[in-house]
């Protein structure tokens, strides 16, 4: 896991712990100084999902037949799980062998 910037230094964000969370490596990489991205389904740019401000289950889903694949309940969703790439193969694999140990998804 990667200690990540919500909004990056770069980008006006604070060095605090409310700007502060844990994320995956590959999400971290994949989101970089990312603050925002366009939402797939309306080709607007939205903010991506701040997890200290917004709740998960308010913008995702787990999709129901496989509830591995991470779905995008709103224009801050779809766009954060294109910016982070959540769905990309091996993430997929991951959580299909957590699913199978019975470890995933949380509650």
């Amino acid at each position: 896991m990667h200690i990540e910037h919500i909004v990056p230094v770069s980008k006006g964000g604070p060095d605090d712990l409310g700007n502060l969370c844990l994320s995956c490596s590959w999400c971290n990489l994949s989101k970089a100084a990312k603050i925002d991205e366009k939402d797939p389904q309306t080709e607007n740019t939205e903010r991506l999902f701040h997890p200290v401000e917004q709740v998960w289950s308010e913008h995702f889903e787990w999709k129901l037949e496989d509830k591995a694949t991470i779905v995008g309940r709103t224009p801050t969703g779809r766009a954060t799980v294109a910016a982070l790439k959540m769905n990309r193969t091996e993430a997929l694999t991951v959580r299909r062998n957590w699913l199978e140990a019975g470890w995933y998804p949380p509650p």
